[in-house]
């Protein structure tokens, strides 16, 4: 049964002990940070932490929800994460009905999507509270997580006019937002999870990359000299949070998605001051728009690379009105360097959407993101070899699906390496590459918050053939046969392990 709310799945994690309630009084500027940064690396994630009480605000915050496999398959309320792929692999694989009589079949299974839409409601939680007339962000406990998040160097003042700083930065950034926009020419929502840099007390920095729907919607809306609506929700069940964060393929509602994780319908209210509809479970929302062409410089941010994302300008948003429930518990999460709870978060990207990229390349066995990789610098992919330059076409197909584009380092493996072994895929990677043959070097798009490169957003990357080769691949040696112990002598050790003295 899926959770009706934030506060359902704490409830779930106290009953299993995964999460640790701190009754003194903490601050939100950098301490509850350090504090869930320690947790987020202690052996196997830690725990969840519930802080209940919050200097400067009466609300409590809790963090680190999502940062083991075991919370984030509660999260999404299955056993393993590859549960979910399991269930999209067998929604993809459904053959087209050919007769009546299979058509008929497949209704049950039609109906069943059905109930995964999102579901419009009167009254909502989220609108327990409304605070129109004067709506006032500093009230909430939002926090700053690193020392220099928005602190503003003098080299970058210099680069640009004294007018595009905001007139006040403490450095606090909204770090679980559900933003959504819609599209002014097809009405369609899109929610996408873009941090949210905090001003004042009435508006905030909209930090979205120019590759994500928010920042599409908005160019039409400057391209039609239109204010822009927008709504920034915070809290709710967490297989809605997490579809904030996954990477859809276009056109598919994130709202749906979460349904269909859940098996639930979305519960969804109306704005007080927008058509924009948000999900009516959430905890906190923030209504307001956005002014064609308005810029203000925002950042710079502590992000999950683990190095600081530089200031730049970004849209400025204007809170109109603010809702929330009256016993508001406040989620935020931490990124830096892995791990952190974020990490779980893409490797149930890596999981779930893994029968996706299959349904484009079914020669695609595994493939593993490695925490160390930050989800864009490294993706291990092991294949089911087939041809010459295999790999290679692999190499160059991923680079241009999707969010695969970012992939700074793509390096390709046989189907008997288990790519999950990162040891293992080393040996068998630095044993089989020949550097000249089986490297290749392109240029392309890269992630927003790449600092490596020459440009921003644009840059150079790396695909490694760590296949066995043939000679059609110019191997002009016989492969060698990898060392392993026959089956009868292992046998026969097993039987013998305690006569060893072991």
């Amino acid at each position: 049964m899926a959770y009706k709310d934030l506060r359902d799945f704490i409830r779930l994690l106290e009953r299993k002990g995964l999460i640790h309630r701190i009754k003194v009084e903490v601050d939100p500027i950098l301490e509850i940070s350090e504090i869930t940064d320690r947790m987020c690396k202690s052996p196997n994630g830690g725990v969840a932490l519930f802080f209940e009480k919050v200097k400067g605000s009466r609300y409590p915050v809790v963090t680190n929800l999502f940062g083991s496999f075991e919370r984030m398959s509660l999260a999404l309320e299955v056993d393993s994460l590859d549960d979910v792929a399991m269930r999209i692999e067998k929604l993809i694989h459904q053959s087209p009905p050919k007769t009546l009589m299979e058509k008929i079949a497949l209704l049950p299974k039609l109906f069943e999507m059905s109930k995964w839409l999102p579901k419009r409601v009167k009254d909502a939680p989220c609108q327990e509270v409304v605070e129109k007339d004067n709506p006032d962000l500093s009230k909430f406990p939002i926090i700053k997580c690193w020392p220099n998040d928005g602190q503003i160097s003098d080299a970058v003042r210099r680069q640009f006019p004294e007018d595009a700083f905001p007139p006040k930065n403490e450095g606090r950034f909204i770090t679980f937002p559900m933003v959504f926009t819609k599209d002014p020419e097809t009405g369609r929502q899109n929610c996408g999870m873009y941090r949210v840099h905090v001003y004042d007390k009435n508006t905030t920095g909209m930090h979205w990359h120019i590759h994500k729907d928010g920042a599409r919607h908005y160019d039409k809306y400057k391209a039609l000299n239109k204010r822009m609506p927008a709504a920034i929700a915070v809290g709710g069940d967490p297989a809605i949070i997490y579809s904030a964060s996954a990477p859809l393929p276009e056109g598919i509602d994130e709202m749906l998605f979460a349904g269909f994780l859940r098996r639930e319908p979305v519960e969804m209210v109306k704005c007080i001051t927008s058509d924009i509809e948000v999900p009516a479970n959430s905890e906190l929302v923030i209504e307001g728009y956005l002014e064609p062409g308005e810029m203000l410089v925002e950042g710079p941010f502590g992000d999950h690379t683990g190095f600081y994302s530089a200031a730049d300008y970004y849209p400025v948003f204007h809170v109109t009105c603010i809702t929330h429930r009256k016993d508001m518990i406040y989620p935020a999460t931490i990124v830096g360097k892995p791990p952190m709870e974020d990490c779980y978060m893409g490797k149930a990207t890596e999981r779930i959407f893994l029968p996706l990229i299959r349904l484009e390349f079914p020669e695609i066995r595994d493939m593993n993101l490695p925490m160390e990789g930050v989800f864009h610098n490294c993706a291990l992919i092991s294949i089911k070899k087939s041809y010459p330059g295999h790999a290679k076409k692999i190499i160059h197909g991923l680079w241009g699906k999707g969010q695969m584009m970012f992939a700074k380092l793509l390096i390709i493996v046989d189907d008997d390496v288990d790519v999950q072994n990162i040891s293992y895929t080393a040996w068998r990677v630095l044993n089989n590459v020949d550097w000249k043959r089986d490297v290749v070097i392109s240029e392309g798009p890269l992630d927003d918050l790449d600092h490596a490169a020459k440009f921003p957003r644009y840059g150079s990357k790396m695909g490694i053939d760590a296949t066995r080769k043939t000679r059609e691949e110019g191997m002009m040696r016989d492969w060698p046969d990898e060392l392993f112990m026959s089956d009868e002598i292992k046998r026969l050790v097993d039987s013998r392990w305690k006569d060893y003295g072991f």
